[in-house]
């Protein structure tokens, strides 16, 4: 009989269930599995298995060999591999984060995109508090973030204005950016210096000075900053945390596998 475990009370999608039983018997077959041997292992009549079997081709989850039978698809193992290289991120990360705040008493972030909006993963104040934590998961925007700048730092002219197409601008302070072409204005800065910097443009009495995260194929992954009032940040003084934070930056960079050709 097959399987019909979503009618016996658990919430959920019939067709996520059963795709995700095909997903995890394939997982422990990692040579390859035949439709029927696959349809005993599920539960599932052999049509079903046939028909599930078609969508996670098509999405690449799933890929059919020579011989007919089916292994997990490169689309898997890569979902499993960004997943599995954010936490190695965050592991690399780590101590050079707290290296910024106890050398420069400043509060550092980690940060990665998500559409048009900055993710903070990791963040560790100079004193330690509740807050801080509740601020791991946050998004922000990436255009007035010198984290969001340094991570669509990576991407043409064209790719930004895909990007950002739902993007309003909104206005925060008087130093916010405000337009598209401001805004591509401001890209050109940040990739010929390497770095970005959010002059209170978030918020008030605010600087914050971030650089980009490479990993081993050069594309940009993360940005890392360190942030402070004006009096922690002074004017005279942002020239040389950009130099500090891009070494940081770059320092992680080679953990996650980046070649610094200038080395």
């Amino acid at each position: 009989m097959e399987n019909n475990r979503i009618s016996e009370g658990k919430s959920g999608v019939q067709s996520v269930e059963r795709s995700l039983d095909i997903i995890e018997a394939l997982a422990t077959e990692p040579a390859g599995v035949g439709l029927s041997r696959l349809a005993d292992m599920t539960g599932l009549h052999k049509s079903t298995v046939h028909r599930l079997l078609a969508t996670l081709l098509e999405r690449g989850y799933v890929s059919k060999q020579q011989d007919g039978s089916y292994r997990l698809g490169l689309k898997m193992i890569e979902a499993a591999s960004c997943f599995l290289n954010g936490l190695e991120l965050q592991t690399e990360a780590r101590p050079y984060i707290s290296r910024i705040t106890r050398e420069l008493g400043l509060t550092a972030h980690l940060g990665i995109l998500e559409g048009d909006k900055v993710v903070y993963i990791e963040k560790m104040d100079v004193i330690a508090n509740i807050k801080m934590y509740n601020q791991i998961g946050l998004r922000v925007p990436a255009y007035c973030s010198s984290l969001g700048k340094c991570l669509l730092s990576g991407y043409s002219r064209d790719e930004l204005e895909l990007i950002m197409s739902d993007c309003t601008f909104e206005r925060f302070t008087q130093n916010t950016i405000t337009s598209m072409e401001e805004f591509h204005k401001e890209m050109k800065k940040v990739r010929t210096k390497g770095w970005a910097i959010d002059n209170e443009e978030s918020e008030l009495n605010h600087r914050c000075i971030g650089a980009p995260i490479f990993d081993y194929r050069g594309d940009i992954i993360a940005s890392i900053s360190a942030s402070g009032n004006n009096v922690a940040v002074p004017e005279d003084k942002i020239a040389q945390i950009a130099e500090y934070i891009k070494d940081i930056a770059m320092q992680i960079s080679c953990e996650m596998g980046y070649i610094n050709v200038e080395i």
